[in-house]
């Protein structure tokens, strides 16, 4: 047994409880001080990133929009509107509907490496997780965190057992353990006791590790699809 299937199985048995996350008060306090100028920053030094990916995706694509925002599960079930770059056709939700007997991983989320909703731009700004940059907008309205569980979609919150639950004790992130573990390599089952792992040891300075993690899997381009 690897390190990695040790540490899923030490956390699995075990449930998170409310006081574990109430104690954290001064670290939810900085980590939100840090998300907010972080994010703000990151809207401002990207902007010019921005602008030639929109322009990439009108040129693909002059009738579909720039930006898609999905309806996504926050901490506690609260719901909010996620954004990304379009990186998909405009019917993409439509389509999926066709495509869910040929999912590639397991529980309660859809993955499919070669995905035909996805466009020509969109392949390049998912490899590069370029399509994730405007989710800061949603940090500085306080929705989401640089870092935590990723928030789910509603339909994949009703399959969730109240073990997966634990997972939106916290305000979900735009990275997190899961992403610089595996990503899209590993199943349901293995993000949320990722999940569940981070919540449990989250501090300012995993949080930053984690971050340089995910910089380091960006320039990799590497289980992202």
């Amino acid at each position: 047994m690897g390190l990695q299937d040790s540490r899923i199985d030490s956390i699995q048995a075990s449930y998170i409880y409310s006081n574990e996350i109430e104690e954290k008060k001064v670290y939810s306090f900085l980590k939100r001080k840090i998300d907010f100028v972080g994010a703000l920053m990151g809207l401002i030094i990207l902007a010019p990133l921005f602008l030639f990916i929109a322009l990439l995706i009108k040129l693909e694509d002059q009738k579909g929009p720039i930006f898609f925002k999905q309806t996504r599960v926050g901490r506690n079930g609260k719901v909010f509107q996620m954004y990304k770059f379009r990186s998909m056709v405009i019917d993409a939700e439509n389509i999926l509907q066709k495509l869910l007997d040929r999912n590639e991983v397991s529980g309660a989320m859809f993955k499919m490496k070669e995905d035909p909703r996805i466009t020509r731009i969109g392949k390049f700004i998912r490899k590069t997780s370029i399509d994730e940059l405007p989710q800061l907008w949603n940090v500085v309205k306080g929705e989401m965190s640089l870092v935590g569980p990723r928030p789910p979609l509603p339909r994949e919150v009703d399959e969730y057992t109240e073990y997966d639950k634990q997972r939106l004790m916290v305000t979900p992130g735009c990275t997190g353990l899961w992403q610089v573990s595996g990503r899209n390599n590993l199943g349901f089952k293995e993000m949320v006791n990722l999940d569940l792992e981070y919540i449990k040891k989250r501090s300012v300075l995993f949080d930053l590790k984690i971050i340089f993690k995910t910089f380091r899997e960006i320039v990799a381009s590497k289980n992202a699809y």
